[in-house]
């Protein structure tokens, strides 16, 4: 579904991200990596919100340089603060705002926003000051925001760093039941352990890539 070539990407003289070549196809994936490795820039190449240096990137056949909006009505993309995401002041408005952007009819958005409410258990909250959800309540309110455009991917950038437990859990439980395609860049091993699939990066470069069991370990190891 997604294909990188030969994918570098580099701001000045430093090199973020070196020679990159990965076909995407499985449905939960999970990107890894220490602070600084580029996994975060690694996540904004996969719908065009960042753009390589060399090489491309492809979703479905479409170009991320030249089809970029095209791209991102297909992967949703979660930021790793909801605060940056939201930006409507009430929480039904927020839901409609993208689709509104996209031409949606209003009863495709009144339908859509009642669904993706229904589905976390939010629907008592569509009239609720956005900036008064709790903190797990904004990250469900960022994917609802994501999944009321229908996007065959989405990407997820470090979902459960500012949460309580209870809260990663909530978030983890939302992700499993996603009918979507699933990439997620976090530090919470915990969160990956039933991914179909780990890469690891380490400065800029793939440092494992395979099946949780297998990954997680040999990355523990390296940050040791």
């Amino acid at each position: 579904m997604i294909k990188l070539h030969d994918v570098s990407v580099s701001f000045g003289e430093r090199t973020v991200l070196n020679s990159l070549s990965l076909d995407l196809t499985e449905r939960r994936i999970a990107i890894i990596g220490a602070n600084g490795s580029g996994k975060s820039t690694f996540a904004r190449l996969l719908n065009g919100l960042a753009l390589p240096t060399s090489g491309e990137v492809l979703v479905h056949g479409l170009n991320t340089r030249k089809k970029g909006r095209d791209v991102r009505r297909k992967v949703g993309f979660v930021f790793q603060n909801p605060d940056n995401q939201i930006v409507m002041p009430v929480v039904e408005e927020d839901l409609a705002f993208g689709m509104k952007n996209l031409g949606f009819s209003k009863d495709d958005i009144a339908t859509k926003t009642d669904e993706v409410l229904a589905r976390y258990n939010m629907s008592d909250l569509r009239e609720h000051p956005a900036h008064l959800l709790s903190g797990g309540q904004k990250q469900l309110l960022a994917i609802s925001g994501v999944l009321v455009m229908a996007p065959d991917i989405v990407v997820m950038d470090e979902p459960t760093t500012l949460l309580d437990l209870r809260n990663k859990r909530r978030i983890a439980r939302a992700v499993a039941a996603l009918d979507q395609m699933v990439i997620t860049v976090t530090h919470d091993l915990d969160l990956i352990t039933d991914y179909d699939r780990v890469i690891a990066i380490d400065e800029g470069r793939i440092f494992a890539d395979g099946t949780p069991p297998d990954v997680i370990p040999a990355y523990e190891k390296l940050m040791s």
